[in-house]
This record gives C-alpha cells, structure tokens and sequence, in this order.
C-alpha cells in the first residue's frame, strides 16, 4: 500500500511539471483558477460568520 502511494506520488509529480514544462500559460491560468476558487470561498466563510455575530 505505501509503494502504490510512492508510485502514485511520483507519477503526479512527473505529470505536474510535464503541464508546466509543454504549456506554462495555461498552467498559470489553473493556478489562478484555483486560488480565486479559494478566495472566493474564504469570503464566503467571512460573510456567514459576521451573519451569526450579527
């Protein structure tokens, strides 16, 4: 079990840097994807907490 997560770890490595490497502006605008995904989320959280303090 832990050599398939080895395996599965590294395979994910190679195939990150292998997007980057064939084509880094679309790996930019993933990048950017996701942490507007996450920002939007944390103002989400922000938004119901000062609801229940209100």
């Amino acid at each position: 079990m832990a050599q398939t997560k080895k395996v599965a770890g590294y395979v994910l490595v190679v195939f990150v840097l292998y997007t980057i490497i064939t084509s880094p502006e679309r790996a930019a605008d993933l990048v950017q994807i996701g942490f507007e995904g996450i920002s939007s989320a944390a103002q989400g959280v922000g938004r119901f907490m000062t609801s229940l303090v209100n």
